[in-house]
């Protein structure tokens, strides 16, 4: 089981992607496409389900176009 903290950073890395997707004007199946990897996966991600490793983070970022998570 993760601490409470960690599961706090997953949601709001997840809260963050969504926020950029849709500003992007893209769905899910869309980002997951452009970034290799399962569109179920990028939903858990996005729901703070999942800790994507770094290589993930950096396709998801390219596929949103974005050079920092921190573009909000």
């Amino acid at each position: 089981m993760i601490g409470k903290h960690k599961e706090n950073i997953f949601k709001n890395l997840g809260d963050k992607l969504k926020r950029l997707r849709e500003k992007a004007k893209l769905t899910q199946a869309e980002v997951a496409e452009r970034a290799g990897i399962h569109v179920n996966y990028y939903a858990r991600i996005e729901r703070g389900e999942e800790n994507p490793t770094y290589e993930k983070l950096e396709s998801i970022k390219k596929a949103l176009g974005i050079e920092s998570l921190d573009s909000l």
